[in-house]
């Protein structure tokens, strides 16, 4: 049977049907993509069968008043991780462009991948909701969508609409300024205000089959070129020879996207990920979970290993010699560069009461071991140490406090040359597992 005409009969059997209340029926799910109404149908759907694991906002209204749908997915019987810690956080968005129907059926598969995965007691899936929330906005253009254009309702490009240098590459349609449309200043409200430490951004359309990481207005590499490489071998390596490139390169140049925004002004790691153009009409012959399959495998390693996409230092030894030095052992566990790290000395206050002389970087899975002087560090009983450092090597990256664990502490007398003796050794040990309970940054980071 020829296309067309399958998609003919597809589209009478759709509408002869009768109204459904639920998740739609295969033939519609599976062949059809979705218009506003049905994805209205469906999120709210899931937010009624299964308010354990799924929260439904409303994040802001397209220019035409639809409401802009937030899928917020996780265990929500348990606030942090096991260990206290909180959990991470993936950002997710579809449907920029409302004719890229196949970028906006990916994000919508990773929602239902999630949450049928909980259904079914998926041990993996369990795994991800138990450590990590995930933010999905499946269909930002619902407008364009509606009328199958790139653009909304204003005839403006909203993935060029985003403040990151904004209408200084040659484009089409930017807005008149940036955030000039309600679409796009809602999704970056919700970044700013919700995600503001997102440990993943990606963002879903359909052209090429590619991924996309920054930057899209210069063809260099990105500060954080270590993390996309790695993550480009082991999709290599494992999963999908789909290519994964700078923007620039991989496509072509472009200024005021949501990826450069989410890298360059939210510092987070970010991907366009770019599903093939093979769509026509509005449905396909080959069932979307299979059709896009590839893809959502590559989703799936991009949120099961997201606790990687950033640095994470770990003090395996803090050795302290009163009045002269302090010597550190650190591991980077994550798989991101951090530049500008520093070990602190602070009291229950966070006042810093001494600090290394000089900042040190430590390279993605990687160890370094230093010696700062000490001459003017006074231990106290309360005081504790604390690294300070940036989780990616990007300006923007969110900065982290993380206590010392007091186990990997030593103290000694320099005129003594071993460790101090029990009562004094105790007080100070004291000081650090006390220290150890607290956070000394405006911004969280997890205990290691």
């Amino acid at each position: 049977m020829k296309k067309g005409l399958f998609l003919v009969l597809l589209f009478l059997s759709a509408y002869s049907s009768p109204t459904v209340d639920a998740q739609q029926p295969d033939i519609l799910q599976e062949q059809w993509y979705h218009s506003y109404a049905t994805l209205t149908l469906d999120v709210n759907a899931w937010a009624d069968d299964y308010p354990e694991i799924v929260n439904l906002l409303v994040v802001g209204q397209t220019e035409l008043g639809r409401n802009l749908w937030m899928l917020q997915i996780s265990d929500w019987s348990q606030e942090n991780k096991s260990d206290g810690t909180a959990k991470e956080v993936v950002y997710i968005d579809g449907g920029h462009h409302g004719n890229e129907h196949l970028g906006t059926e990916l994000a919508f598969l990773v929602a239902e991948h999630y949450i049928e995965g909980w259904v079914d007691g998926n041990q993996e899936v369990l795994d991800v909701l138990a450590t990590t929330e995930l933010h999905i906005l499946i269909m930002l253009n619902a407008d364009g969508n509606d009328i199958d254009t790139r653009w909304n309702i204003n005839q403006v490009d909203l993935n060029r609409n985003y403040d990151h240098y904004w209408n200084t590459c040659e484009t089409t349609q930017p807005g008149s300024s940036a955030f000039s449309e309600s679409e796009t200043l809602a999704n970056s409200n919700y970044m700013n205000e919700v995600v503001p430490h997102a440990d993943l951004y990606v963002t879903m359309h359909t052209g090429v089959w590619i991924m996309l990481y920054p930057w899209g207005k210069w063809p260099e590499q990105p500060s954080d070129w270590e993390l996309y490489h790695q993550i480009r071998e082991d999709v290599h390596a494992n999963i999908s020879d789909i290519p994964i490139q700078n923007a620039n390169q991989g496509l072509y140049p472009n200024c005021g996207t949501s990826r450069d925004y989410g890298y360059g002004v939210m510092g987070y790691p970010t991907f366009t990920f770019e599903t093939d153009d093979e769509q026509w009409l509005l449905g396909t012959v080959e069932p979307l979970s299979s059709r896009l399959g590839e893809e959502l495998d590559v989703m799936e390693y991009l949120i099961e290993n997201v606790w990687y996409w950033r640095a994470r230092l770990s003090v395996t030894m803090l050795d302290v010699t009163i009045g002269e030095t302090v010597s550190l052992a650190v591991d980077n566990l994550g798989q991101a560069t951090t530049l500008n790290a520093s070990l602190h000395y602070e009291s229950p206050s966070g006042e810093v009461l001494w600090h290394s002389d000089s900042r040190f970087a430590v390279n993605a899975t990687n160890s370094t071991t230093l010696t700062f002087d000490a001459s003017n560090l006074t231990l106290t009983e309360d005081g504790g140490f604390v690294l300070h450092y940036q989780k990616r090597v990007i300006d923007s990256s969110t900065w982290v406090s993380e206590p010392v664990n007091s186990s990997v502490v030593s103290v000694m007398e320099p005129s003594i040359g071993g460790f101090l003796p029990g009562p004094s050794v105790l007080i100070v040990i004291t000081g650090f597992a006390l220290a150890a309970h607290r956070r000394t940054s405006e911004f969280e980071g997890d205990v290691l």
